[in-house]
């Protein structure tokens, strides 16, 4: 919302960060400057016309100044109209070309600059803002690009050479539009943004009115659940009115702009017109003369409104690119270009040392999540973590995952620090299947085949057989090919549960990460799921959060956390009867089972 409140202004920072765009533009510079030649060109082909036409006028007339007979007018006509519509089709597919491939550099650049970013940029912003640099900005740019700078460019030139002609051709009567129209001009110019405050207001109105429709169509499931359907019609109401009561005030000031202009404007206008007239009738200027005065004026005021429009939307294609480089110049956390080492020094086995590890939230420093937490996984080792909500337990993995890093402590694999590790190889030696899985639109194959692009057919159905996937998977019509809508909703829970095991199987991870895989299924789906899950657990290290004790009972080692530390360590069987937290949420769980 703040964005469309600033005026359209071009900073000295944004012009700088428009410029760096035209690092993109490069590599397509030889069509560009050619582009421009050929708008030139035009652009002095078509400021020929209303000359021309004057002196046909004359020729008509008797008064011309050059040897040309009224036919010749006729072909010179068709020569300016044939070689302009070349140059003009020539210009726009050159632009075309440098603006669709210049900006499809920038999609890609940019695109990739988002996805390796740290896990904290995604927690500072919000999708909709991301997609929309991708989208609306780069879209600002590539019509900058292939329009609206060419057409600046061309507004520009028609403007200085109409003046030259005019004050070469009808120098009083150019004296005399030259001391009217800029003060009409000027008037026009701060009336019309006056108005546009208004339409700004508008737009923000019923982009509001917009939020609130998406809003409503896309939680439909609350709405139909809490019956609020009358609620939502008489908030959206509400702001429809207050669009209606900005559009009429909008309307008022609209119409007040619309008689200036009809008094002022064009009585300025006539008023040069008849001065006009009044030499062709002393004889002071040929008839053609005052015709080609009357194209010119229309052609340079057209010119000089256009200007105004355009430098409004190439100063938005400046705020675009200003945003756009703002997130170039940022620093992802991993490299795309970089390959993965795949030597030995590279290859984790799984033993997992957490010493003294502290950790607080950047947006919350104030509060230890984790305070001097210590822990040991050997290989093949299953260790839970068991607690009350916000103990810290999904900070454990975030931690493992490199997410963030500790305050102080230090995390060992392998005896040898995380940070030491690749990052990539130390993510895809993890697989994490968690309480509330995220899934893409397409396919079953496609989600699952995300564990490992590129598997062949028989991995992926060994890989959703191992995670008791295959028989809902095989009784749908187009089997693996079946599309399961935007995040898996064409699923039920159980299902989608199921899909992220058989993907982490086929990741084939050296460590496990479960973060509360069954506590949202009920008994008869999580029956099912925790059966795959044993199978994906078979001869792997495996950090086990958990909600539901029953499922972690026979854990080699259950940790205990509290307030960030780790207050009871030990099994299942050594810590029910110990009389510390860990009994007390078993006692309730088991009394509620039993």
């Amino acid at each position: 919302m703040r964005e469309k409140n600033k005026r359209a202004v071009i900073s000295k920072k944004g012009f700088k960060s428009f410029l760096k765009i035209f690092t993109y533009i490069r590599p397509y510079r030889f069509q560009f400057i050619v582009g421009l030649i050929f708008l030139s060109i035009g652009s002095l082909l078509f400021m020929i016309f209303p000359g021309a036409a004057g002196e046909m006028a004359n020729a008509a007339a008797g008064q011309s100044r050059f040897d040309f007979a009224v036919r010749d007018y006729g072909l010179l006509f068709l020569f300016i109209l044939v070689f302009q519509g070349a140059f003009s089709y020539f210009r726009t597919i050159l632009f075309a070309i440098v603006s669709e491939k210049g900006m499809a550099d920038v999609r890609k650049d940019l695109f990739a600059k988002i996805i390796t970013r740290n896990f904290m940029f995604f927690e500072e912003r919000r999708v909709g803002e991301l997609t929309s640099r991708i989208t609306a900005d780069v879209e600002q740019l590539q019509s900058a690009f292939s329009v609206t700078l060419a057409e600046f460019l061309r507004q520009l030139l028609v403007l200085i050479v109409g003046l030259v002609i005019l004050a070469w051709l009808t120098p009083q009567l150019a004296m005399t539009m030259l001391l009217i129209f800029p003060l009409v001009i000027l008037v026009s110019v701060v009336f019309g943004r006056f108005i546009r405050r208004f339409s700004k207001q508008r737009q923000d109105e019923i982009a509001q009115t917009n939020t609130i429709a998406e809003e409503v169509i896309q939680s439909f499931q609350i709405v139909k659940s809490f019956a609020n359907e009358s609620y939502e019609h008489i908030r959206y109401g509400k702001s429809v009115d207050k669009v209606v009561d900005i559009s009429l005030k909008f309307a008022r000031y609209k119409g007040a702009f619309f008689v200036f202009i009809i008094t002022i404007l064009f009585g300025s206008i006539f008023f040069i017109l008849w001065r006009g007239a009044i030499m062709v009738e002393s004889g002071i200027m040929p008839l053609g003369d005052l015709f080609a005065f009357i194209l010119y004026t229309g052609i340079i005021g057209g010119a000089i409104a256009g200007l105004g429009n355009l430098y409004t939307t190439l100063a938005s294609a400046v705020g675009a690119s200003e945003r756009i480089i703002e997130l170039l110049d940022g620093k992802g956390e991993i490299d795309l270009g970089e390959q993965v080492m795949s030597g030995s020094d590279q290859l984790l086995k799984g033993e997992i040392y957490f010493e003294n590890v502290s950790f607080s939230y950047p947006g919350r420093p104030e509060l230890k999540v984790l305070k001097e937490v210590s822990f040991h996984l050997n290989i093949g080792q299953k260790v839970a973590l068991v607690g009350l909500s916000g103990s810290g337990k999904s900070t454990i993995i975030k931690l493992l995952l490199r997410f963030y890093n500790p305050d102080n402590g230090k995390i060992l694999i392998d005896g040898k620090p995380i940070e030491e590790f690749n990052l990539i190889h130390l993510r895809r030696s993890f697989a994490t299947v968690p309480q509330e899985v995220v899934l893409f639109g397409g396919t079953i194959r496609d989600n699952i085949e995300y564990g490992r692009p590129g598997a062949s057919d028989e991995d992926i159905r060994i890989a959703a057989e191992q995670a008791n996937a295959l028989e809902f998977i095989e009784s749908f019509p187009e089997g693996f090919d079946s599309l399961i809508g935007d995040r898996g909703i064409k699923l039920s829970g159980g299902q989608r549960q199921r899909i992220a095991i058989a993907r982490a199987i086929l990741n084939d991870p050296k460590v496990l990460l479960l973060d509360e895989a069954t506590s949202s299924l009920d008994a008869d789906s999580e029956k099912v799921v925790q059966s795959a899950l044993d199978n994906l657990l078979e001869n792997r290290t495996a950090l086990i959060i958990a909600h539901r004790l029953a499922t972690i009972k026979n854990a080699d080692l259950i940790l205990v956390l509290d307030k960030g530390r780790i207050v009871e360590s030990g099994t299942h069987f050594e810590l029910i009867n110990k009389g510390g937290l860990y009994q007390r949420l078993a006692s309730l769980q088991f009394d509620l089972v039993e």
